[in-house]
């Protein structure tokens, strides 16, 4: 949905998944460019296809991915991190990670790097919701919905395995 946001705004915009099938999902959905990690090197695409650098970025995966899209930001970049899944994974729950030198990249090319945990923004919601369906209703939105259901409370569990999973191709 944030991607599809920054397209209406004239965006060009780039997404990554993981499997042909998200990325045919990701091209009907109007993408700009997809990268399907599981063919291409993420990083080498970016630093051929966009040289200068991206100008924002909206990261949820963590880790390795979280330096690829630092290193990949424009001069004034904005990186905004929504999540890091893949830190969230594994026997030891959450790890943090050292990510030295990162205030001299940041200074370097006048950067931001912003954190967006959407419990905090609870008094917005509404006021968004209304102009998300608005959109939709105009024809303006597309949501891709995964065809696997989660029923219940008692399938919280098992639905957040699926994302983990990798498997997800759309809202679940």
């Amino acid at each position: 949905m944030r991607w599809k946001l920054a397209k209406l705004a004239g965006n060009t915009v780039v997404a990554t998944c993981g499997g042909e099938e998200k990325a045919m999902l990701l091209k009907d959905l109007g993408v700009d460019r997809v990268i399907d990690y599981k063919k291409e090197d993420i990083k080498n695409v970016l630093k051929k296809e966009f040289p200068k650098g991206v100008d924002i970025v909206y990261e949820s995966v963590g880790g390795d991915m979280f330096d690829i899209c630092l290193n990949a930001l424009a001069v004034y970049g904005k990186l905004v991190v929504i999540g890091m899944i893949s830190q969230y994974q594994g026997e030891h729950g959450w790890k943090p990670r050292n990510y030295t030198g990162l205030c001299e990249k940041l200074l370097a090319k006048s950067q931001t790097v912003a954190g967006f945990f959407l419990v905090q923004y609870a008094h917005l919601w509404q006021e968004h919701l209304n102009r998300l369906f608005h959109l939709f209703s105009l024809g303006k939105l597309k949501v891709a919905v995964d065809p696997k259901q989660f029923l219940g409370l008692h399938s919280v569990a098992d639905a957040v395995e699926y994302l983990h999973s990798g498997k997800s191709a759309g809202k679940v």
